[in-house]
């Protein structure tokens, strides 16, 4: 089984070098980029790929490329991120990425860069990962030092300077437009589309954010070709995918697998399965805005559209899991208070409603609940969905709660019912 990403990640936790990542084959695909191939050449690549954006959205990159204004009359400067700010509760493989092989995803910045005719590059970081940060911060010095970066990379005539931004933190700035006014200064909100980043994003300027996940697969597709990385998939979706396990299973974790893993070969041959004494009761599929999925869906694909047909999404592919001893009134409580926190304030759904779920939610854990809550919960589900908000933190936000409601509502009704938590 081939894992590219993680292939070459050290056992022993600290980061390739420059030296050892150009011994496994790094870099050759910039050198390959730079001198083979013009900026349209890449895109038909990674469109013929279809890599689809590991972020959560899954939107296809190439399509994401095409958008930018192209050629001698384009505006510039022009502008390529990484949206490294990984703040969905749960998530956690785009630091395996960071940490453990910084310059996969520098060569894949420096070669999505170049696709679009970019002359600036961000790493947008998540400000708690001090490890990651420390470590890019030394790649990207590494990367000048061998002329991979800076004016006239390899004696090309193509120039790029790439820094390492690291936030201030807030979840809404993993959305691209509020990524985009933070790294200008500004306050942390979404903006509203069109216009879209690809024409007018960072300072006014044509600019892609693409997922560290995915920037760090573009060496390896332009090494390899598009039909190699199809063939890594189970499903339609090619590729391979970092999936992750949290909660009270043997080996929390993160595994590169072949896309269209099916979650009981993730959590009983990866995970190890449940810990002695606790059984499984649901699993939240793609962190924590993602719909709740049961059991009757071990053997649901983790792809793109195996996810949806069942009523969630892939997201992150990183799966949070419920246990039978665990109240799943109190896990959403704890959710919902996390996203309202991270509201931005912008639009009155999201900054009102939320918090509002929150002191339901809390007032029916703690043994205040009335009847009637679990319909005001229900309604507020609707409200706060798609298209009633400005962007999509509150319908992300509401997709646990609206499945749980479907799936454990007997234990929101028993919390109500004996005026406790049953679980305490």
């Amino acid at each position: 089984m081939e894992r590219p990403l993680t292939q070459d990640i050290r056992p022993d936790g600290q980061p390739l070098t420059i030296d050892e990542y150009e011994h496994t084959g790094g870099y050759q695909a910039l050198q390959k980029t730079l001198r083979h191939m013009t900026p349209g050449m890449v895109q038909e690549e990674v469109k013929a790929s279809n890599l689809r954006g590991r972020g959560g959205a899954g939107f296809p990159t190439g399509a994401k490329w095409s958008i930018v204004p192209m050629g001698a009359d384009a505006p510039h400067p022009k502008y390529i991120i990484s949206n490294s700010d990984e703040m969905e509760p749960g998530a956690f493989k785009d630091r395996l990425l960071m940490e453990g092989n910084p310059h996969q995803l520098i060569e894949g910045l420096i070669i999505g860069a170049y696709a679009i005719e970019a002359d600036f590059a961000y790493i947008f970081l998540r400000w708690e990962y001090l490890q990651s940060a420390r470590r890019l911060t030394h790649a990207i010095r590494e990367a000048y030092g061998r002329g991979y970066l800076g004016g006239n990379i390899l004696g090309t005539g193509y120039s790029l300077e790439m820094r390492l931004h690291t936030s201030a933190g807030r979840y809404i700035c993993g959305e691209e437009t509020a990524l985009l006014n933070a790294l200008e200064g500004k306050r942390g909100i979404p903006r509203s589309k069109p216009p879209f980043p690809q024409l007018s994003g960072l300072w006014g300027r044509p600019a892609v954010v693409n997922n560290a996940e995915t920037l760090s697969y573009l060496p390896h597709i332009i090494s390899k070709g598009a039909p190699w990385y199809k063939g890594l998939s189970r499903s339609g979706d090619g590729g391979t995918k970092i999936y992750g396990a949290s909660g009270r299973v043997k080996r929390p974790g993160a595994w590169e697998l072949p896309m269209g893993t099916t979650i009981r070969e993730i959590l009983e041959e990866h995970a190890g399965g449940m810990r002695e004494g606790f059984h499984l009761r649901g699993i939240i599929p793609g962190g924590a805005s993602t719909d709740f999925l049961i059991e009757d869906n071990l053997d649901l694909q983790m792809d793109y559209e195996s996810c949806q047909r069942a009523g969630s999404r892939l997201g992150t592919g990183t799966m949070i899991i419920l246990d039978d001893r665990t109240c799943p009134v109190g896990l959403v409580l704890n959710l919902i208070k996390f996203f309202a926190r991270e509201s931005c304030g912008w639009c009155t759904p999201c900054r009102e409603g939320l918090p509002w779920l929150a002191l339901i939610l809390d007032a029916i854990e703690t043994g205040e609940g009335k009847p009637g809550d679990l319909e005001i919960l229900a309604a507020h589900c609707r409200l706060l969905g798609p298209g009633h908000t400005f962007c999509a933190l509150a319908p992300g936000a509401v997709e646990p709660l609206q499945s749980a409601l479907k799936y454990f509502r007997e234990d929101f009704e028993r919390h109500i019912q004996e005026r406790k938590c049953p679980w305490r």
